[in-house]
Formats: structure tokens, C-alpha cells, sequence
């Protein structure tokens, strides 16, 4: 139960605060460049899943707020439960990871609109959220309600490379390789998941090693 405190807590602790510094320190759009041709911080806000993608209008939103909500209580009684039994340490941490990142787009959507009197917000006109001028303070006057509130994002793989002139998409064009603009909670899950894939079959193996050496221990400490 220790591990998957500390790791939720730290990946929360981090995700948060340099969500908080970007909201009340940058203009929508201002990019600071860390890596020349490389990557960047790009203050941007997304009003809908994981790496910029979205759902449709405001529905969509508390639609997607609700489902989150829904998905991470699941995951996190899963981890609880999987605590107490005997199982691969490595699993527990990527489990965590997963909820952690899930847990830290919540704080977004539940707070930030009532925190902040500025927050990218829906356009009926254009069909689309637009971003607002000026830098958020966090004053209480709020830019939507609980539930609408925008996921603030800011990592940004900015290289571009150019695709070679057979290659099936984008024949001999120049695109980044990776567009998506994304946060510390995005990175969570998807290092959760990538691990879990790549080490099944050790989390696997480690699970069924404690199991039975729990199975031969246990018999010999009843009998003393």
C-alpha cells in the first residue's frame, strides 16, 4: 500500500505543480524552447482526452469528465485489492502510474474552471474551443463550471522530419514526428501501460512466485 501512495502522490505532487506554474505564468499558445529542434513547453489546454484529442461540445466534456471519474475509482479499488493479495510489486507501480495520471486530468476538469478566470472555452460559431488573452489568475471567478474545466497541457516533441517519397503517409512531407501536446499525467498512464505490455511476463511470473511460496509457508506456520 506504501508504493502505491508514494507513487500517486508524486506523480500528482509534479503534474500539478507544473500545471499551475504554466496556467498562471504563460500566455495561451507561448512556447519556451528546452531542447532546440527537440522539444518544447507549449502552454495549451484540452478540453478532452489524453494527448489533445477531444469530445464534441460541452456534453462531450462532462460526458468525458463523468467517465474519467468512473474508470479511475474502478482502476484505483482494482490496485486496493490487488495490495492486499501477493503480487508483482512492478504491476502495483504501473497500476498506479495509470491512476495517478488519470487522477491528476480530474483535478483539471473538476477545479481549474472555478479556480481560474481564464480557460480556453466552447465557440458555437466556429464549432471549437478557442484560447483567451492575457495570463489565468487564480481568483475564484471562474471560466466554466466543475466537470468543464480544461486539461492544461505543455509538453511538446517539436522535431519534424521529412517522409521519404515512397513512404504510404505523407509521401516527401515534413511533419513533427510527434504533434500531440501533452502533460506529466498523459506520460503516467502511457508509461503504466507501455510497462505493463513490455514486462507481462515478468509481472506475470513474480505474481505466481509469491503465490507459491505463500502456498508453502503458510502450511508450515500453522502446523508450528
Amino acid at each position: 500500500m506504501r508504493t502505491i501512495i508514494i507513487t500517486i502522490l508524486s506523480v500528482l505532487t509534479v503534474d500539478q505543480l507544473l500545471k499551475l506554474w504554466v496556467k498562471l505564468t504563460f500566455h495561451y499558445g507561448e512556447k519556451i524552447e528546452l531542447i532546440p529542434g527537440w522539444f518544447e513547453l507549449q502552454f495549451v489546454e484540452n478540453p478532452g482526452m489524453a494527448f489533445g484529442w477531444m469530445l464534441p461540445g460541452t456534453t462531450g466534456k462532462i460526458v468525458l469528465s463523468v467517465f474519467r471519474i468512473v474508470v479511475v475509482s474502478g482502476i484505483l479499488w482494482y490496485v486496493i485489492r490487488l495490495s492486499k493479495k501477493h503480487v508483482s510489486k512492478l504491476y502495483l507501480i504501473c497500476l498506479s502510474l495509470i491512476v495517478a495520471g488519470a487522477l491528476g486530468n480530474i483535478i483539471d476538469s473538476l477545479a481549474y474552471g472555478v479556480m481560474f478566470d481564464k480557460g480556453s472555452t466552447f465557440d458555437e460559431h466556429f464549432q471549437d474551443f478557442i484560447g483567451y488573452p492575457g495570463v489565468a489568475q487564480a481568483n475564484g471567478e471562474g471560466y466554466a463550471p466543475m466537470l468543464r474545466g480544461n486539461v492544461v497541457d505543455m509538453l511538446h516533441f517539436d522535431r519534424e522530419v521529412t517522409w521519404p517519397s515512397w513512404s504510404p503517409i505523407y509521401p516527401g512531407q515534413t511533419r513533427e514526428l510527434f504533434p500531440p501536446i501533452f502533460n506529466i499525467a498523459d506520460s503516467a498512464i502511457t508509461i503504466g501501460i507501455l510497462l505493463i505490455l513490455l514486462f507481462q511476463k515478468r509481472i506475470f511470473t513474480e505474481t505466481q512466485d509469491e503465490v507459491v511460496v505463500t502456498e508453502e509457508i503458510t502450511p508450515a506456520i500453522k502446523e508450528e
